[in-house]
């Protein structure tokens, strides 16, 4: 009798089962349970991307984005040639700063100092988060955070996301209790690179504390325009939200992906090419003119209806701290999915708050951390891996990214009905919510 597919599966499951048994074993579990075992493998991961950026330090080269950023601080930041060129003021003011701190040491030390940088910044939230064993539940979100970075740290290492990441989730693990400090903190990160807002807004939205969220974002504004004035720079304060106006659809975004795929079955005049004038890898063809004139109504038109969506949860009884985890999460996604820019690094926008996910409810949050990890590895294939045959049409690596894209999609539709659901806990105490969870 041919055996049927249910049945398949099951066997695949348990086999699956005794082989987690096998590895895992109560001792290995035990070992992994510690924190000083989370810094062990906190240490082998960065010491293989130090090693990794070694590779290219002693040869006197850079990785990545970092030779854009040693150019900014060696030759300053604005170009005054008269031709289109990228300057720091892409990025908000307060990226000036990692940006030129990195060459505190020179020119030929500037790729080392930025990732003892970053793994001095990630060793602080590994802290925060673990907190020297006091809070078992941040060992296991920890172990799938160093995973996260054994395939996202290519990107990491290279990007000023590697700045915001452990910023974001140091704010988010202190957002229940101290919001204000939370607000603080993402003002700060904001100022460094925009994303974040999509952290600090449902948070806003959640919290009892509005006043103090809201004078914290304004002291942090208020401190970066006296700054960046004192510096000479105001002129470029917003450029960061100008300089995106002229992007065309960028090729790894979600809403390229129909131009994407006329590009590799080269139908009518659809093609893959480099914007020079911004170093992107953008798609062209019928309508795509359109679509990126559109892109920016649309991604307002997403964030307005999450706003809306949260409020209502909150009237309806939604808890706070499960209400701001989902909603920065879905915020988080449509930044991403509703975006005509979607660089490689961007994935990393959600990995605190899926973090801070994990560590608030495990079992709730198993799902999107499973999702993203799915995510993340399928951005490594694209990035690092084989980008250049995908900038070259090649079909195997323009389907990884489809499914890529569509997990990020699948990623929006899970925070979408999670908020959702919480909505419908009205009348619930919080002490019957919680049990609920704990029996997921």
């Amino acid at each position: 009798m041919k055996p049927r597919p249910a049945d398949m599966l099951q066997k695949v499951g348990q086999g699956l089962t005794r082989l987690r048994g096998k590895v895992l074993t109560p001792a290995t579990v035990k070992w992994l349970s510690r924190p000083s075992s989370v810094w062990w493998g906190f240490a082998v991961v960065h010491l293989y991307f130090l090693g990794w950026m070694m590779s290219f330090i002693l040869k006197g080269e850079m990785f990545s984005d970092t030779l854009q950023y040693r150019e900014w601080a060696v030759n300053g930041a604005n170009p005054g040639n008269g031709e289109a060129s990228i300057s720091p003021w892409v990025y908000p003011a307060l990226a000036q700063l990692p940006i030129y701190f990195s060459n505190i040491a020179g020119p030929d030390h500037y790729l080392l100092v930025w990732t003892l940088m970053i793994t001095a910044l990630n060793a602080v939230a590994l802290a925060y988060l673990i907190r020297g064993g006091r809070r078992p539940e941040g060992i296991a979100p920890a172990w799938w955070w160093l995973g996260f970075t054994v395939f996202m740290g290519y990107l990491s290492f290279a990007r000023v996301e590697g700045i915001t990441a452990p910023i974001v989730l140091i704010a988010l693990l202190f957002a229940a209790r101290r919001p204000a400090v939370a607000a603080v903190l993402l003002s700060i990160a904001t100022w460094i690179k925009v994303s974040p807002a999509a952290v600090l807004l449902p948070i806003l939205i959640a919290s009892r504390d509005r006043v103090k969220i809201i004078a914290a974002g304004i002291a942090v504004s208020a401190a970066v325009v006296v700054g960046t004035y004192w510096a000479g720079g105001i002129s470029h304060l917003f450029d960061f939200l100008t300089n995106q106006g002229e992007r065309g659809m960028q090729l790894e975004a979600t809403f390229s992906t129909p131009w994407l795929w006329l590009s590799v079955l080269n139908i009518g005049d659809a093609k893959i090419a480099d914007n020079v004038a911004i170093n992107s890898s953008e798609v062209y063809g019928p309508g795509v003119s359109i679509a990126a004139v559109l892109m920016q109504p649309l991604f307002l038109v997403a964030v307005a209806a999450g706003a809306v969506l949260l409020m209502w949860a909150l009237h309806r009884g939604a808890e706070r701290e499960e209400l701001f985890l989902e909603g920065a999460l879905m915020m988080t996604a449509a930044f991403i999915v509703f975006n005509k820019v979607g660089s490689p690094q961007f994935i990393i926008w959600l990995a605190p708050v899926v973090v801070a996910g994990l560590t608030h409810d495990w079992n709730r949050w198993k799902v999107p951390g499973a999702l993203l990890m799915s995510i993340a590895a399928l951005t490594f294939v694209i990035y690092p891996l084989f980008y250049t045959p995908l900038i070259h049409g090649h079909p195997l690596i323009a389907l990884v990214l489809t499914a890529r894209n569509v997990l990020l999609v699948v990623l929006l539709y899970w925070s979408v009905q999670r908020t959702l659901e919480l909505a419908a806990r009205k009348g619930r105490p919080v002490e019957a919510a919680a049990a609920g969870r704990s029996q997921d």
